[in-house]
């Protein structure tokens, strides 16, 4: 996964993992942050009044020759953080979130 500045307070990713993957890394991706989950959703408190949403579902998997990727589509919502907290917040999250690579 490539990091990037957020897009903005609200933003989409495609990340090439399995719910049930994504689930047994999210509690570590947020830190000590608070998370609460759902069906497809969960939020993160961030400090004192900052949140984060993401929603979330599952895509077809993406074929390249016999190989076949799973998908899934995140949605993510930030509110109460300027863009420097929002971009601190995502910089460990993604490489928490990191597979493979070298």
């Amino acid at each position: 996964m490539a990091w990037s500045a957020p897009l903005g307070a609200e933003f989409e990713r495609e990340h090439g993992v399995t719910e049930s993957d994504w689930l047994a890394t999210l509690r570590g991706a947020v830190g000590a942050h608070p998370l609460t989950l759902g069906e497809g959703r969960a939020e993160v408190a961030i400090g004192a009044a900052g949140r984060l949403e993401l929603r979330w579902q599952v895509l077809p998997a993406r074929a390249i020759a016999l190989m076949r990727m799973p998908r899934l589509q995140v949605a993510y919502r930030f509110s109460g953080l300027s863009a420097e907290q929002q971009a601190g917040f995502l910089h460990y999250f993604d490489l928490f979130m990191q597979r493979g690579g070298g």
